[in-house]
């Protein structure tokens, strides 16, 4: 079993309780993004070009747990840039950890060994290590050579330690399911709990533009790599419903507050991946986010997007709703011959509006949220 069995009682719980309460729509993970600077320059990112002075900018640690708190969501998400780098990420974890939250620190695993010893091993406690391939694959894709070998030391010795390790990989339009295959094969024997696997989304900043997927060329690459998964030997950190999807059985809309995301800018209007505008507090971004206008069929910038951050929301949602069809498709496999269902009309979307940058040089003019002008001026 890929995630424990008190992780899917509480989040299954979690979401029941929401249902009776009536509420349309509440956060299933927090993706909380204390900081934007990495230790890597990988070209699918659309992160780590930002100005010096954001980069240089990160969220306290009272700021962190006042977000897990404000927010609710039963799962903590730490991505980056590198969590590692933060100077209080030790802090960050415990204080989630203490109040029995799921955390997954999304990590390239270069600090990993180093930073081991400030940890201690909880069910309450993942580290997600990003690998997108085998080592000629990954370590292209990170634009650096040895981090693939690092990154596997780093998860044997995670694993050594007793902690939970999962390995989260993107796949862009390059990407070769024989490979991808044999890679998924590679990771079962590092005694990992699962793999987190999504399709690369065009960030509007990222450098590297052109190997993104299209949802069809999602659709096709995930059949094409579900068709060798013979005996089923692939243990996934992800619902069966949303692996369907991927794989073009499933119709589904994106559901962007199931992830929300809080960052150094405030929460991120609709998402994890669009960046549209920031609200002050979690309230005023589900209650005034006009969500309607977010989602594939409605924003050209969404036209291509499968991400999980995204749709592994709805299918859990789905999942809930219907058990047996979850269990249905764990149980047989995915589908990969027979047709797949009818994508969504694009011909109805609106058209992108680009405000990133105005929003990255507002950051630049005035304090982020809790920060004093004196605190900016000494970042800058």
């Amino acid at each position: 079993m890929s995630i424990p069995l008190i992780q899917q009682l509480r989040v299954g719980g979690y979401i029941v309780k929401q249902k009776l309460r009536g509420r349309k729509r509440y956060p299933l993970v927090l993706m909380l993004e204390p900081l934007f600077r990495c230790n890597l320059a990988c070209a699918g990112c659309g992160k780590i070009d930002y100005p010096k002075p954001i980069l240089d900018r990160h969220l306290s640690v009272a700021d962190c747990l006042a977000a897990v708190d404000e927010c609710g969501a039963p799962i903590v998400s730490i991505p980056g840039g590198e969590p590692l780098l933060h100077p209080g990420i030790k802090d960050i974890v415990a204080g989630i950890v203490a109040r029995k939250k799921f955390v997954y620190l999304c990590t390239n695993a270069l600090l990993l060994e180093k930073k081991l010893e400030q940890f201690t091993p909880s069910v309450y406690l993942t580290f997600s290590v990003h690998l997108d391939g085998l080592k000629e694959e990954h370590d292209k894709s990170v634009c650096q050579d040895g981090v693939f070998e690092r990154a596997v030391r780093a998860i044997e010795a995670a694993r050594d330690r007793g902690f939970r390790v999962t390995i989260n990989c993107t796949l862009f339009n390059n990407a070769d399911a024989e490979r991808v295959a044999a890679f998924f094969d590679y990771c079962m024997t590092l005694g990992v709990e699962g793999i987190t696997v999504s399709p690369g989304y065009a960030y509007e900043r990222a450098p590297d533009q052109q190997h993104f997927l299209n949802r069809q060329q999602t659709r096709n690459l995930f059949r094409d790599v579900f068709r060798r998964n013979t005996g089923k030997k692939w243990v996934f950190n992800q619902s069966s419903l949303y692996l369907d999807f991927l794989a073009g059985n499933q119709d589904y809309r994106c559901t962007p507050w199931g992830n929300p995301t809080r960052n150094i800018f405030g929460w991120q209007r609709p998402c994890y991946l669009v960046g549209e505008g920031y609200a002050e507090t979690f309230k005023e971004l589900m209650e005034t986010t006009e969500w309607d206008r977010y989602g594939t069929g409605a924003y050209e910038k969404c036209a291509d997007c499968m991400v999980h951050c995204g749709y592994e929301p709805t299918a859990v949602n789905d999942t809930i709703a219907k058990p047996w069809k979850a269990l249905a498709v764990a149980w047989r496999g995915i589908q990969t011959e027979k047709p797949m269902v009818p994508d969504i009309d694009l011909s109805q979307q609106r058209p992108a509006d680009y405000v990133f940058e105005r929003h990255v040089q507002k950051a630049l003019e005035q304090p982020l949220p809790g920060e004093t002008r004196e605190r900016r001026r000494r970042a800058s």
